[in-house]
């Protein structure tokens, strides 16, 4: 059977697609525009709908609440679509995140590095983002790849703040007869398991479907190196980049430049080769960083008003001193140490470093706690008196140590670093170690008490009296010794605790008895969040990935880490949104150790860097992060292991010797070509462009689509119930009846979470399809109700051969008195007809105007008038053109 022909600008209906423009009739088939891309389609399938002009000349008009549906529907996809301002979450979008959806969402397919600093809701960034891609229809495949410490974060919180359901992948899902790539369209998995090609599971990967976006957290850890090459999850992405299996990506990370600027241009030429390559100079290159990186920091950062979110942190130190027991274990330990590195000094090279390991380990121990060391000690001599593992099996372990001290994980770090201090027999430390080390211990038991612990529990009640207060240190004995303390005088129920284990063992109860605690991390952060307990001990377990500010504006470093990076990321957990006070951070040293003194130049060094920056930047931003995350955790390493042996008065230059590079000319240059350079949220620029819209202007949609459908709705204080309209039920998703459904994010009463309506429910996103693609188009409503003809306009490129611009919709209101038509953004037109009183009786009676042929004129003026203001309303369109949706007419 012959096929009727389209005209090319033809308006069609697709049962899948929706509606689009045709492009070009091909016969059997056509080639069509619709708002997510171009498609060939089977022209049997595609219904020919009338323009709006044809539409006028017809009679009678369409139902106007059916209209005032419509354009709300096509008004709520254009906000939703550019900025994200209608996903589900339950905590208030804020500008910059609403920024970053609109710059990444803005063309199809999209390449971006998200490089926000700590703290900035990236959770919820991310959220906002995939909300509307997925209910807009670009994404129906999505891999999320982060470090497995994430992996059930971010299928938590994308669960339960944006209803976004994640299946978590597992080796064992994996096989040749689960078929899991086919099976399951929206991925989280841990980027350190998939990058290991075992039993054939990158092929399996490979042989499934392309992924509409990948979404990378810690994407640092994509890193190549010029010399040594790509780490494995590089090669991953790369791989299936080669195979054509990546439509859009998405990288964040809070330190894109980690050092080395080929690993940092290694990574933007994962997401764009086109315009990056790490063997070019980085300054050839920065043009293109503000189409592919976005970096925000949270001094700059405002609210709806402009009123900036984050205060600078109050930072202090306190001192002490050691006690004459603590001062001799301190002294013995130091000569040990120099012992062991003069020994170390004799050895081959391989066990020389293997020694000198295990001595960085007991020197940072010790600069934590006594207990912390002791332990460490018994391990070693219980391991002495059981006798020793092989030297090659030794040699094996602590290769795969040194691989964990140059990598990025906290507990991990700090668990290899307690363990290297217990290990192997056959490689001795010194001559004699066992004796040295029995003494060790004789000194280390006669310490009565810490008096660091004691100075740092004297600061708690003296200045933070009934406060909550987050402790931080980096092992896990220093960790059980201040939670004994800590019950000692405020009881058994005052404190909880993060590590990497979920486990504290030899913890001293009120009465006396030794015990092993036990407690998953998110319960540890709920109780503290909720009250439940004032105090919270973590080991950098905590260092990332955890909220804890509900409750708590005051942070003690028990210990200082050698890497000052980890400071940053420590105070991320309570200096973050949602934070209404300023960070109290408090540190404690003793003065007279080396380490103390290795800290207090390095804060001096630190504070000059800041200085420098001073004069290159417009803003406020505290860019030490920015350098410290350029520099490695062995330069930190080698600073405090080496200065143990200068003696004192040689330290001040051999530190400047040392650290002469660090923060230097070279550093401030790069951090200043990047924080020039890359895509910043500005809330002077992006203020007059935010859709002062939020989920309560959903509800006159929501409601309305259901009065099209036959639906009455009961409204009260708790929300609005209703029976589902039969064609919106075709998902299990959508139950036969909702009741006490709400739109405000902050209702925290019992089951709000579920009943909370949004873009990206099921049934909201059924409704706004059923909406948008309804043929009505014009209606007439008395003149009493509205005052002027209203037209909706959509915008979109006619280029498809490149990225996809989002389409957008406007709303033209034509005056009575002749005068310049106004033109309203999408926002402003969605407040326009959700104020017209769309529920009364005559909203409901199709009429025609009296003079049906002015509408025609009325919708070319529009069009003119909107053609006129193309460069503004839709900037970087490469051949924009103009549709007339929906017509509302006075009568």
């Amino acid at each position: 059977m012959a096929q009727s022909s389209f005209e090319v600008g033809s308006v069609v209906r697709h049962p899948k697609h929706g509606i689009g423009a045709v492009r070009a009739d091909m016969g059997a088939t056509a080639v069509v525009r619709f708002g997510h891309g171009v498609e060939e389609c089977d022209k049997s399938l595609l219904n020919r709908l009338p323009s709006l002009v044809e539409r006028s000349a017809r009679s009678p008009w369409d139902v106007p609440l059916e209209v005032v549906n419509r354009i709300q529907a096509e008004a709520i996809i254009s906000i939703n679509d550019a900025w994200g301002v209608f996903a589900r979450s339950r905590i208030d979008l804020l500008p910059h995140q609403l920024w970053v959806c609109r710059e990444v969402n803005k063309d199809w397919p999209a390449r971006w590095l998200v490089a926000d600093d700590v703290g900035l809701g990236k959770t919820i960034e991310a959220g906002i983002i995939l909300t509307a891609l997925l209910s807009g229809g670009r994404v129906n495949r999505l891999l999320v790849m982060c470090p497995a410490s994430l992996v059930e974060q971010w299928q938590q919180r994308l669960r339960t703040m944006f209803d976004i359901r994640l299946a978590v992948y597992t080796p064992g899902a994996d096989t040749q007869r689960t078929d899991f790539w086919h099976t399951h369209s929206q991925v989280v998995v841990s980027m350190h398991t998939l990058r290991a090609d075992h039993k054939g599971r990158h092929d399996r990967l490979l042989e499934c479907e392309p992924w509409d976006l990948l979404l990378v957290d810690e994407s640092h850890h994509l890193n190549a190196d010029e010399k040594a090459g790509p780490t494995l999850a590089y090669e991953l992405i790369k791989k299936l980049e080669d195979h054509n299996k990546i439509n859009s990506m998405i990288f964040f990370t809070g330190t894109p430049h980690r050092g080395k600027t080929f690993g940092f241009l290694a990574q933007l030429h994962l997401l764009r080769p086109d315009r990056f390559d790490p063997r070019r100079p980085l300054r050839e290159q920065l043009p293109q960083l503000r189409s592919t990186v976005i970096r925000n920091n949270k001094y700059n950062v405002t609210d709806l008003k402009g009123v900036r979110l984050f205060k600078e942190p109050s930072v202090d130190m306190a001192t002490y001193s050691y006690s004459a027991e603590e001062q001799l274990f301190y002294d013995m330990l130091t000569e040990f140490i120099l012992k062991g590195r003069a020994y170390a000094a004799r050895l081959s090279q391989a066990d020389a470093s293997a020694v000198i390991l295990v001595l960085i380990a007991m020197q940072k121990l010790a600069s934590s706690s006594v207990a912390a060391i002791r332990r460490a000690i018994k391990g070693r001599l219980d391991r002495v008196h059981k006798g020793r593992r092989r030297v090659t099996e030794l040699n094996e372990r602590l290769e795969r140590y040194r691989h964990l001290l140059d990598a990025d994980g906290g507990d991990e770090i700090a668990k290899a670093e307690e363990e290297l201090a217990k290990l192997s027999s056959s490689l001795r430390l010194m001559e004699d170690e066992e004796t040295a080390l029995k003494r060790l211990l004789e000194v280390a038991d006669a310490v009565p008490g810490e008096t660091k612990i004691s100075r740092l529990l004297e600061i708690v009640e003296e200045r933070f009296a009934h406060r909550s207060i987050l402790f931080f240190t980096e092992y896990k004995a220093t960790q059980s010794l201040l939670m004994s303390e800590l019950i000692s005088r405020f009881g058994n129920d005052c404190v909880t605790f993060i590590n990497g284990d979920e486990r504290a063992d030899e913890v001293k109860m009120a009465d006396g008895a030794m015990r092993s605690l036990s407690v998953p991390r998110d319960v540890a952060a709920d109780d503290f969040n909720s009250g439940k307990v004032r105090f919270l001990v973590s080991t950098e377990a905590a260092g990332e990935g955890i909220d804890l500010q509900e409750n708590c504006y005051t942070l003690a470093h028990v210990d200082l880490p050698w890497n000052p990076m980890r400071l940053h990321q420590r105070v991320g957990r309570l200096n973050r949104i949602g934070q209404h006070h300023r960070v109290e951070v408090i540190s404690i040293r003793n003065p007279s150790t080396v380490e103390a003194r290795i800290w207090s130049k390095l804060d001096e060094k630190l504070n000059r860097i800041n200085e420098a920056f001073a004069h290159v930047m417009d803003t406020p931003e505290d860019l030490k992060q920015l350098v410290l995350g350029m520099t490695s955790s062995q330069f930190f390493g080698r600073l405090y292991s080496d200065a143990i042996e200068k003696p004192e008065e040689q330290l001040a230059s051999w530190f400047d010797e040392q650290t002469a590079t660090f923060g230097g000319e070279d550093a401030v240059q790069v951090v200043e070509a990047l924080v020039g350079s890359v895509h910043q949220f500005d809330f002077q620029k992006v203020s007059p462009r935010l859709p002062q819209v939020d989920l309560p202007d959903l509800r006159p949609f929501v409601e309305a689509a259901l009065m099209v459908n036959g639906r009455r709705v009961a409204a009260t204080d708790e929300g609005i119930s209703f029976n589902t309209p039969d064609s919106w039920r075709v998902s299990p998703a959508v139950r036969t009846k909702f009741e006490r459904m709400i739109f405000d994010r902050q209702d925290r009463s019992t089951g709000a979470a579920q009943r909370l309506l949004g873009v990206g429910h099921k049934l909201v996103d059924i409704a706004l399809a059923e909406a948008a693609g309804r043929d009505a188009t014009v209606a007439v409503i008395p003149s009493t109700i509205l005052e002027a003809p209203v037209i909706a306009v959509r915008i979109q490129d006619r280029v498809t051969d490149g990225p996809i611009k989002r389409p957008i919709v406007v709303g033209v209101v034509l005056h009575p008195d002749d005068s310049a038509p106004t033109v309203l953004p999408d926002w402003k037109l969605l407040t326009l007809v959700n104020e017209l009183p769309w529920r009364k009786e005559v909203m409901k009676k199709a009429e025609t105007a009296a003079a049906p042929e002015r509408l025609a004129e009325a919708i070319q003026r529009s069009l003119e008038e909107v053609g006129s203001q193309l460069p503004q309303l839709a900037a970087g369109f490469r051949v924009p053109e103009c549709i007339a949706v929906a017509a509302l007419w006075p009568g």
